[in-house]
């Protein structure tokens, strides 16, 4: 994946909270994230439900928690140029933030409200509760924003045995903001909170995410910036089997056998198998049509 030279980034829809302490609650957010083992999906589903929150959701929706703030200055300086993205893997998200909103606001026109992405690093207070790095990337409808700790990428090497690479990464990303544009849709309402099981609709919500990411990726080296110009060069074949490397390695049935107790147990899959995970990326990737990403109309989940 190579992003493209003398763009501008913009880092005003990143809010950098690295280095700035957390709080909550503990670890109680998940539903929305990529799969990784740990995740408590019942308090997320409860927000998704509309149930719950009270004075820690109305203090997350101002954007911040509790005596966190956000300091773009350095972030700003390192990540200016769309080709300081080729070096950099925070600036790398920054430029897949920019690239996918924009898709997004293509596609749905005024129906789609543009969301920052928290970088946080240990611990975070959210709309949804508290959260830690163990939690993975995750959205939270409440406050609608996505978080993620970056050394994320670097676990989905060293624990999931993912090839890794800046497309992959990007796809976490592409993912989350999935979650958002079904809050924003309100295709969450179709999930029964606590819902488990391989045809559940908390799978099928997370299966759509995975096409609205691959949507995004197959307009990515077209969709335009504020300048006309896509900020995103050029995506290889290598770059989408990695892709689907980590797609199969955040499946239930991957992280339950290899990262679990090594047992596979169905009724309780949130997230899908690795092969659904993998079966629905690439129907947004080969279609490029969000509408093929309806996965609460059929029966056949993969």
């Amino acid at each position: 994946m190579r992003y493209r030279e003398g763009g501008r980034l913009d880092t005003s829809s990143v809010q950098d909270r690295r280095g700035r302490g957390g709080g909550g609650r503990g670890l109680a957010v998940g539903g929305g994230g990529l799969g990784v083992v740990g995740l408590i999906v019942v308090v997320l589903f409860q927000v998704l439900g509309g149930g719950g929150g009270g004075a820690d959701v109305a203090g997350a929706l101002s954007g911040l928690g509790n005596g966190q703030t956000a300091d773009n200055t350095a972030l700003e300086q390192s990540c200016q140029d769309s080709g300081d993205a080729n070096d950099s893997v925070e600036c790398a998200v920054v430029a897949d933030i920019d690239s996918i909103q924009d898709y997004w606001t293509a596609t749905l026109g005024s129906a789609y409200q543009p969301a920052d992405t928290v970088f946080f690093s240990g611990s975070v207070p959210t709309g949804c509760g508290g959260a830690t790095s163990g939690s993975g990337p995750f959205y939270c409808p409440a406050d609608q924003l996505v978080y993620i700790d970056l050394t994320f990428f670097d676990d989905l090497r060293t624990q999931f045995g993912a090839e890794g690479g800046a497309f992959p990464n990007a796809y976490v990303p592409a993912h989350e903001y999935g979650h958002h544009v079904q809050a924003l849709l309100g295709t969450n309402q179709q999930v029964t909170p606590g819902e488990t099981g391989a045809t559940s609709g908390s799978v099928r919500l997370e299966l759509q995410a995975d096409c609205f990411a691959g949507t995004w990726a197959d307009h990515a080296e077209t969709v335009p910036d504020e300048s006309g110009a896509p900020l995103i060069a050029d995506i290889t074949d290598d770059d989408i089997s990695r892709a689907l490397d980590t797609a199969g390695r955040i499946g239930d049935d991957f992280i339950q056998e290899n990262l679990g107790g090594g047992t596979v147990d169905q009724d309780t899959f949130t997230h899908g198998s690795s092969e659904q995970r993998q079966r629905w990326f690439t129907t947004g990737y080969t279609t490029g049509d969000a509408r093929q990403c309806d996965t609460f109309a059929t029966d056949d989940l993969g």
